[in-house]
């Protein structure tokens, strides 16, 4: 995988990109700095997709009696030897003795040489000065989910249609293959089908069915009354949730 960083020049915002090496050090440190919270990208689950760029956004919360003095350069580790690192990153005190620290790295699947089996569990390797020159270093100081961005849809026909009638609900699940750079099917995995009625604001579920072997959906029921319809997916350790927008069916 190529690695990027990105590195802010004193005039100005100039980005470098540059490979660089993960720390060969073991977790440690001295004093009393403790690392209480890291954040990746809000909500601790980054999905790219096979052609738009995206920003990761790491934050490391950290303490120590003295204060924090500042941070090195976060290193964010996944499976199959993948790894990115960020930018130096900014330190904004919280409390006397607290600050968070945080630092981005630009993925772009169209430069960066991703491969699917990336896809996964990642942690964050984060080290912390404080001003005594305590420190501490975790190479595990947090973890998240780097995910192959997904795709689903659906479709309900005919439309409109006779009350008691047959509707077919079609769709498709796929995710990204970073390696030939399109979408693809995802295979045997379970989705659910659901239904809003006209002028509710809740989906309930009708049934769950396995996409196919080249990540179709398709299924029958029986019209009732106005509403729509969608497929929603929970995701995977590898994938994220998804719901399709729902497909609207007038029923006479």
């Amino acid at each position: 995988m190529r690695i990027r960083a990105t590195v802010a020049a004193v005039s100005g915002a100039l980005a470098l990109s540059a490979l660089a090496v993960p720390s060969a050090h073991a977790d440690g440190g001295y004093g009393d700095t403790t690392i209480t919270k890291v954040v990746v990208d809000g909500d601790n689950k980054m999905s790219v997709g096979t052609s738009h760029p995206k920003t990761i956004k790491v934050s490391v919360t950290a303490k120590d009696n003295s204060g924090i003095k500042g941070a090195e350069e976060f290193t964010l580790k996944g499976p199959d030897h993948g790894y990115f690192v960020t930018g130096k990153p900014s330190c904004t005190k919280v409390g006397s003795t607290t600050s968070t620290c945080t630092a981005s790295v630009l993925v772009d699947p169209k430069v960066d040489y991703l491969y699917n089996t990336n896809a996964g569990t990642w942690y964050v390797d984060a080290w912390i000065d404080a001003n005594d020159d305590d420190f501490v270093w975790e190479s595990k100081a947090g973890s998240f989910k780097f995910q192959r961005a997904s795709k689903l849809t659906a479709n309900a026909s005919p439309e409109p249609v006779k009350k008691g009638r047959t509707i077919t609900v079609t769709g498709k699940l796929s995710r990204a293959n970073w390696e030939t750079g399109k979408y693809a099917g995802y295979t045997n995995q379970p989705v659910k089908l659901q239904f809003r009625k006209k002028g509710s604001s809740t989906y309930t579920t009708v049934r769950t069915l396995k996409t196919n072997s080249t990540g179709s959906l398709s299924t029958t029921v029986k019209a009732s009354t106005d509403g729509y319809f969608r497929y929603s997916f929970a995701g995977t350790s590898t994938t994220p949730a998804v719901n399709a927008a729902g497909d609207f069916v007038d029923v006479k």
